[in-house]
């Protein structure tokens, strides 16, 4: 049964159904169809026309002959949205359809729910669209669980210090991501968001955990590691600069120098370096992924490519998919427990640790480890705030 949501956060449950509104907490059994994702659907088998069409706005995916309705209710919602803002009614705070006329709500779901139909009627549902509703469900938990943040951490001795401490007040102390930002897959944060992925080190002891340390889980060069799975070759177990060092540089270089040389050669199709050449193979990876102007990845992503770009956007994306993956499996093992995943970064990710939770951590760094594309080496740094993390030998 073709549904909308009136809200997407977990204590504000309404829908449209049957061309009535329903506030009911026992959500109906025959629920199948619906827009996008909202918190209180979490674990509910329901096909989401936002997945299927690619994270395309509804504005964009409009048939032609609802374009006009559609503009008159969406304008509405628009102005809706500013009154608020006007008045400092915040929506992360309040149920949106406790603001709003019920006719309105009516209306603007009757259209939608026509858009909806042409979505699903006229886009194959995507290949990898069990992961994208797992991901988007750990997405929206994190667009609703506020950071703990401590501006005490901040020095108002310095400059730089002080312009963030203002800032603080201007956006959400929360992350809020897209799984849309970027052609590779590549999560982006939206607008007034808290700035998780852009956040220089040092602004970073800003953010503590809420139980007692974060510990980031991070993939030892996972793009290097990503391009050695993909030639179908196994896994240095040692940090890979260093094999790198041994292995191809004939030990004639430093670690900081073979990091560099080896990603000026990765991206580089012009690079003609000998000896990382002879080491990884570059050509018969994109001659696997890439075909008639399109990549397409382990994951089966498709992306448009020129050539010359085709490299960098399938290890890019397979890299970017191999860590997202990685975290919707940890935050499964970590279902009731105090413990959660804070947040990804790159090629990463951040747990917000219980000490309660200790015990497990083997476990879980192993877990993190143990990908499809193979056992990728994992650094692991513990601290009481993001931006004091040490290193920790496992």
């Amino acid at each position: 049964m073709l549904f909308q949501t009136l809200d997407d956060k977990k204590e504000c449950v309404g829908v449209y159904l049957n061309r009535e509104l329903s506030f009911n907490q026992n959500l109906p059994d025959d629920l199948t169809k619906t827009w996008s994702y909202s918190s209180f659907l979490k674990g509910i088998d329901i096909e989401y026309a936002k997945l299927y069409c690619g994270g395309r706005t509804l504005d964009m995916v409009c048939p032609t002959p609802l374009i006009d309705r559609w503009e008159r209710s969406s304008n509405k919602l628009k102005a809706f949205i500013k009154s608020f803002n006007t008045a400092r009614v915040s929506l992360d705070k309040n149920c949106f359809f406790d603001l709003v006329p019920e006719k309105f709500l009516i209306e603007f779901c009757q259209i939608k729910n026509q858009i909806c139909e042409h979505v699903f009627d006229n886009y194959e549902k995507p290949t990898n669209y069990n992961y994208l509703v797992s991901l988007t469900e750990i997405i929206e938990d994190m667009r609703y669980s506020r950071l703990n943040i401590n501006s005490k951490n901040l020095s108002m001795f310095k400059a730089e210090h002080r312009k963030f401490a203002k800032s603080l007040s201007q956006i959400e102390h929360s992350c809020k991501f897209n799984i849309y930002g970027t052609k590779t897959g590549r999560l982006t944060t939206e607008p007034r968001s808290f700035p998780i992925l852009t956040l220089k080190k040092e602004l970073r002891s800003v953010i503590e955990p809420h139980n007692d340390y974060f510990v980031e889980l991070d993939f030892n060069a996972a793009e290097l590691r990503t391009l050695i799975a993909l030639q179908g070759k196994s896994q240095p177990k040692e940090d890979i600069h260093e094999w790198n060092i041994k292995n191809v540089y004939r030990g004639l270089v430093t670690r900081e120098e073979a990091k560099k040389r080896i990603f000026a050669w990765l991206y580089n199709p012009d690079s003609n370096d000998y000896l990382s050449s002879r080491a990884y193979d570059r050509d018969s990876v994109v001659q696997k992924y890439f075909t008639q102007g399109q990549v397409r990845t382990f994951w089966d992503k498709i992306i448009p490519s020129e050539e010359r770009t085709a490299l960098n956007y399938i290890i890019q994306s397979t890299c970017a998919e191999n860590v997202l993956r990685q975290m919707i499996k940890i935050s499964n093992s970590l279902r009731g427990t105090k413990s959660h995943v804070a947040f990804p970064m790159h090629d990463s990710i951040v747990l917000d640790l219980s000490i309660e939770d200790k015990k497990k951590l083997p476990e879980i760094i192993d877990s993190f480890s143990d990908t499809a594309l193979g056992k990728f080496k994992v650094n692991v740094a513990v601290g009481q705030n993001f931006g004091q993390l040490k290193s920790l030998e496992v």
